[in-house]
């Protein structure tokens, strides 16, 4: 039975489940308490994660879940990615343009793209202009700017390898823009003024639509309000694997190659004794390479031990799920979703069948806010919590009442680890030692705090033209992207 109060827009969201105050004041708290935790390094990824949805099946989704896992093991590269998720296959791409005669090697621990970027995402939406009076106290406006520069570089630049390489259907993008809902006045009252300053910094807001309650209630039957912005929504894996693909291939036209190695996990970098910088041990053998990049995310600190702790990049379970609504997709409608300052997320699939009757699975991320310490410090997807999953249950049917049925159960719930950092921004650039100096031919781009799609790709664009820049020695010529924040660079976070 559908709680009458919900039927009342004045009533928080909070009388089911809890609502954090602020997304900024509540990370800030997070890190605070985190600051007594053991610096231990994250584990590698485990073996036996939980199944989700976008991975499986897995012969049918994932055609290089396993390849390169058995057979001989390349010895030897110019370059080798550890991690094939998106910020891995996106470094591959842009080096094969702007260092094509370099032999790449890809590692990766699990199957094919199995990390957050596989197994929790879903969303190719640029904010606009939620939270940039946060930024602006934080790093200033102009700074704060590239914050929403930087995704928009992503979200173009992946359309524009999708549009034309005419992969629409090959990923399943959707093109339904994206909704922000607000569950408090007080929520409504931030972000008009974020849109305020935006708008008069500049920013491009002329397709900010603002949506009232009453419209909200007519259109969606839920009494928030919420703003609606450009966005788009699609398969991830799928995504990467066609980028994966799309660099095989302009390597094969040149002296450089690409290979892929799955299911092996590189346990230790060590110095080589070789004309190579590094050697890459894994349970298979060894690799020589004069430049490692470390894709790996909430599992950086397995090789990197100084970036274990509060300090460095801290791993956080999310939970996602498929739940079948109780209405069509015409009523449901094909946005994208955000809500409950950032922890919940969820889009509808498109339907295999195209009929008006068809209940579509939507795709729900988040519940961490039900759990105590947030799901902080745990790198194990091999399980799903209870309380997180009893909040993911509850959401939808809450805040849509009717058109989600109240104690339906999924048709499937798995977990994935986001790498988590105290400033929210990813490390990007050379390897640092606990003593702030640079590890030469070593290269990060990793810790985007649950925010990896929109910024992961550009990020790694910005590692692959350092790599290509110190190949040619010309370092000193390297300037900084004017859409990449600056803190973002790993020597401006010592």
């Amino acid at each position: 039975m559908v709680d009458p109060r919900l039927s009342q827009a004045s009533i928080n969201i909070t009388t089911r489940f809890p609502v954090p105050l602020n997304e900024f004041k509540t990370h800030q708290k997070l890190f605070d308490a985190q600051l007594n935790l053991a610096d231990a390094p994250a584990s590698l990824p485990v073996a036996n994660s939980t199944r989700s949805f976008w991975l499986h099946p897995s012969d049918e989704v994932n055609p290089l879940a396993r390849k390169g896992s058995t057979g001989p093991l390349t010895s030897d590269a110019d370059i080798c990615i550890i991690g094939s998720g998106i910020t891995g296959v996106s470094a591959a791409y842009h080096l094969s343009k702007m260092s094509p005669n370099k032999k790449i090697v890809m590692l990766e621990a699990r199957d094919f793209c199995s990390g957050a970027t596989g197994r929790n995402g879903g969303h190719l939406t640029a904010g606009i202009f939620l939270h940039l009076r946060n930024y602006v106290e934080e790093m200033g406006l102009t700074e704060a700017l590239k914050n929403y520069a930087l995704e928009r570089h992503t979200s173009s630049a992946i359309l524009s390898i999708i549009q034309e390489n005419g992969l629409e259907v090959a990923v399943d993008l959707v093109s339904g823009g994206h909704i922000d809902m607000f569950f408090t006045d007080e929520e409504v009252k931030e972000g008009r003024a974020d849109f305020a300053l935006a708008e008069n910094s500049g920013a491009k807001v002329d397709k900010v639509k603002w949506l009232s309650k009453e419209e909200m209630s007519a259109k969606y039957g839920t009494s928030y309000a919420a703003v609606q912005i450009p966005g788009h929504n699609l398969w991830p894996l799928k995504l990467v694997t066609q980028i994966f693909y799309i660099t095989q291939k302009m390597f094969s036209s040149s002296a450089g190659s690409l290979n892929l190695h799955t299911n092996t996990p590189v346990t230790a970098v060590s110095s080589s004794t070789t004309r190579r910088l590094w050697t890459l041990t894994t349970p298979r053998g060894t690799i020589t390479c004069s430049t490692v990049v470390h894709a790996t995310n909430a599992y950086a600190s397995h090789l990197l031990p100084q970036l274990a702790g509060p300090r460095g990049i801290v791993p956080v379970r999310g939970q996602v799920l498929a739940t079948r609504a109780a209405a069509s997709l015409d009523t449901i409608g094909r946005s994208s979703w955000g809500g409950n300052e950032g922890f919940e997320y969820w889009f509808p699939r498109p339907p295999k069948v195209a009929s008006d009757e068809e209940k579509p699975l939507v795709i729900l991320g988040g519940g961490r806010e039900a759990v105590q310490d947030y799901e902080f410090g745990i790198s194990d997807d091999s399980e799903v919590n209870a309380q997180a999953g009893r909040a993911l249950r509850a959401f939808l049917p809450t805040v849509f009442p009717g058109r989600y049925d109240e104690g339906s159960e999924p048709e499937m719930e798995w977990t994935g680890i986001m790498g988590y950092t105290s400033t929210r921004d990813p490390f990007v650039g050379p390897v640092l030692s606990a003593d702030g100096s640079e590890i030469p031919g070593q290269y990060i781009s990793a810790g985007y705090t649950g925010h990896g799609m929109p910024r992961a790709y550009a990020c790694a664009e910005v590692v692959a033209s350092l790599i290509t820049s110190d190949f040619a020695g010309k370092r000193d010529r390297w300037t900084i992207p004017e859409w990449l924040p600056k803190r973002y660079l790993t020597w401006n976070r010592v």
